[in-house]
């Protein structure tokens, strides 16, 4: 039962792991969730594409993939994370590469959560509960 990281492919390290691991218990915490074991894993581009095409069969860089592993209340999961392409968005976005990162971090947590983003209508929660869970961070810090 623990929050861990991982880089593969590429050599990254958060400088804040022990707030991360005690936001997102924060934040599973607040939707009534255990932990189980959760790994972010941080990888470069084309190790999130040959992910992204073995077990998702899509062609396309993406900056996470998220595997869930959870079983009734108890949230596990793998979550690939490119850092190559968080930082392309953070540029894109104008905002910081660590409020990026922050934010697709819990991203996937939210999905291992049951929030989805396939439609216009869940995007909007998702990106609702990102923000919600993005101020809870700033609480904590």
């Amino acid at each position: 039962m623990a929050i861990e990281f991982f880089s593969e492919d590429i050599f990254f390290q958060l400088d804040n792991e022990k707030l991360i691991q005690d936001w997102i218990s924060f934040v599973l915490n607040k939707h009534d969730a255990g932990l189980g074991d959760l790994n972010y894993i941080f990888t470069s581009d084309s190790e999130i594409l040959k992910i992204n095409k073995q077990f998702l069969e899509h062609n396309y860089f993406t900056d996470i993939i998220t595997f869930n592993y959870c079983e009734a209340n108890m949230v596990s999961g793998d979550i690939y994370i490119s850092v190559a392409t968080v930082e392309e968005n953070a540029n894109d976005f104008q905002v910081a590469f660590q409020h990026e990162l922050n934010r697709v971090m819990i991203h996937g947590v939210l999905h291992l959560l049951g929030f989805d983003d396939a439609t216009d209508e869940e995007k909007a929660l998702m990106r609702r509960k990102e923000d919600e869970c993005l101020a809870d961070l700033e609480k904590l810090s």
